[in-house]
């Protein structure tokens, strides 16, 4: 697929799955412009595995040349190219994209809000989880009773500065033996939190199983960048508990209305 191609496919999914957000976006040459002054920039993602992947960033402020920006590369199967990169955005809009929605909205629809007594002075906004693979509801179920992120707060705090936002993506998984765990502060790979991450006691079985995450970190707590309508959306979305002691909801709830509503 030649580079122009790759980027209507993905910006027509971008486009797909903030709607499922709630979101209307449209593509605008190189971006896909959202409400307000919101968009989603694509740049190539590097090496030669790049044909299931979608490097995607999301803009707080278009127009401003200092604005933030919240990169998140994610992958996709598929048995064709254009499938491989619609559900990696599928399964970005899932863990990343509904966290900055929370952020620009903050009406606690799409994520949790936390403010954590292990990371002082920061703000988390945590989405739900995607969690896959063979015997997943036992992963899921981990997750969902246990607070990930304080864990790995002594090994994020000396990584964190400025007033951010910070993405912290976390992917775990594999099986027994063969496990992975990962965790990237913006974007870049943090072998003291990955550690921490590998440290806890998530369940490995017999077969691969994984789940992804993302956490968004602002120096205090961030007012609506926008307003648009809200929605629900994500491929296989799981439940997690937020990160301080408070849940909105209630375990697996946005899971159960997705399911609910068929998506």
């Amino acid at each position: 697929m030649r580079p122009q191609e790759r980027l209507a496919v993905i910006q027509r999914c971008v486009v797909r799955e903030m709607a499922r957000l709630g979101q209307e976006f449209h593509p605008d040459g190189e971006v896909v412009r959202g409400p307000g002054t919101t968009a989603v920039a694509v740049r190539e993602h590097p090496g030669d595995d790049g044909a299931g992947h979608v490097d995607l960033g999301f803009v707080l402020q278009l127009g401003r040349a200092d604005a933030p920006v919240v990169w998140d590369c994610a992958a996709g199967l598929g048995k064709t190219e254009e499938e491989k990169l619609a559900n990696a955005v599928k399964m970005w809009a899932t863990t990343t994209a509904s966290v900055l929605v929370e952020l620009a909205e903050g009406r606690g629809v799409h994520a949790d809000h936390a403010d954590l007594p292990e990371l002082p002075g920061w703000h988390a906004v945590q989405g739900p989880a995607a969690v896959f693979g063979f015997g997943n509801e036992h992963l899921a179920a981990w997750l969902a009773e246990h607070r990930v992120l304080p864990a790995l707060a002594p090994a994020l705090r000396t990584e964190l500065a400025g007033p951010g936002p910070v993405g912290v993506k976390l992917f775990l998984g594999g099986k027994a033996g063969d496990d992975v765990a990962e965790v990237r502060v913006g974007g870049e790979a943090s072998e003291a939190a990955s550690a921490a991450l590998r440290a806890l006691d998530w369940p490995r079985g017999e077969r691969l199983c994984w789940a992804r995450l993302f956490v968004l970190l602002t120096a205090e707590r961030a007012a609506p960048v926008t307003a648009a309508p809200a929605g629900a959306a994500a491929p296989v979305p799981v439940r997690v508990p937020a990160p301080a002691a408070m849940r909105p909801r209630g375990l697996f709830a946005r899971w159960r209305e997705a399911r609910r509503a068929g998506r």
